[in-house]
């Protein structure tokens, strides 16, 4: 742990988004500082546990999940930290500001989060050039799509596919998010029916943005964890016959099962060690259902390699994290990769 139990300390004693700004406003300077790259990566050294998915070669399992980094600012730091890749956004085609503020809301009891941010983002055109620096070696890169609030749902392919033409040039992967809690009315997407047409509009220009880049790009589609069983063989019935490169299971929760504070009455998406279970079963129903023919990210509740084992031995094939890195710290990368066998 080191360190990081004192920076905690006083990081909790800032407002929830405000204290996040300010640890990526340190990574945003270990990227843009080559001394302290090197200073950082060598405190933060992992061991290479190659993975190959989606047609990439991945240096180790583990990720950084979107949300973190949304406008792709501190990425080069972040990645100092051993992350075998990252996925920036949730990138909406124009600037938006989000919901109001507060919104985000930590449940230090339960090691958990409560966000309902609802895609703040400055846009496509200034994450695409947030995007042109110096890629860190093996490094991947994946970036998170979604919509405008203000976009309708019957439109919403337009902006899904303005996004896959900006950035499949920009990225090793991109992901499909249909399951924020967040922007209402965005998760009917993963109905059988709007889904099968979204996957069908974005399938046709990822073919040509293929072509024109002579390399597949993989996309991907995150899934909610709120899926009933049904809706769970729809999504994935659609996903595999589009021809999906894989999901991510999962993301945010409505649910507050088992949660008796007062800050879990605050609406939003939970992450944490309260989803953690859910996300695992979620992850293993989705090996069982697709019997290995798709890839799966396992995302929500990843707190520490024993939670990261536990989802690969479910049957994903990579793990992302995101709320453990607040409990734990910039340590968690490093203690997940020893603890992998």
């Amino acid at each position: 742990m080191g360190l990081y139990p004192f920076f905690r300390w006083f990081l909790f004693r800032l407002d929830a988004e405000r204290a996040h700004a300010l640890t990526l406003g340190v990574m945003r300077l270990v990227g843009e500082t080559p001394a302290l790259q090197r200073l950082v990566r060598n405190a933060f050294a992992v061991p290479q546990k190659p993975v190959r998915a989606f047609g990439l070669r991945f240096p180790n399992p583990v990720g950084l999940a979107a949300g973190y980094d949304k406008e792709g600012l501190a990425w080069p730091g972040l990645a100092c930290l051993g992350f075998g890749h990252i996925e920036v956004g949730t990138v909406t085609p124009r600037p938006q500001p989000g919901n109001p503020r507060p919104r985000v809301f930590r449940l230090p009891q339960s090691r958990a989060v409560i966000n309902r941010m609802g895609f703040p983002s400055k846009g496509a055109d200034f994450v695409a050039q947030a995007l042109q620096k110096a890629r860190p070696p093996g490094l991947v890169l994946g970036i998170n799509l979604g919509k405008n609030k203000d976009t309708p749902l019957e439109q919403a392919a337009q902006d899904y596919c303005k996004l896959v033409q900006r950035f499949a040039p920009l990225s090793d992967y991109l992901a499909i998010n249909v399951s924020s809690p967040n922007t209402v009315g965005l998760r009917r997407l993963q109905g059988r029916d709007a889904l099968e047409d979204l996957l069908a509009r974005i399938t046709a220009v990822r073919g040509e943005q293929d072509q024109r880049l002579r390399r597949k790009v993989p996309l991907l589609v995150k899934l909610a964890p709120d899926l009933s069983e049904a809706e769970l063989d729809d999504a994935l019935e659609v996903v595999l016959r589009a021809g999906m490169d894989g999901v991510i299971a999962t993301n945010t929760t409505l649910s507050r099962e088992g949660l008796d504070v007062p800050a879990a009455r605050e609406s939003g998406g939970l992450s944490g060690a309260p989803l953690t279970q859910h996300s695992l079963k979620m992850v293993a129903e989705i090996a069982r259902r697709t019997q290995g023919r798709l890839p799966i990210i396992a995302a929500g509740g990843v707190m520490n390699a024993g939670d990261a084992c536990r989802c690969l031995d479910a049957g994903a094939t990579l793990v992302q994290v995101y709320t453990g890195l607040v409990y734990a710290g910039p340590g968690l990368v490093k203690e997940i990769l020893n603890g992998l066998n």
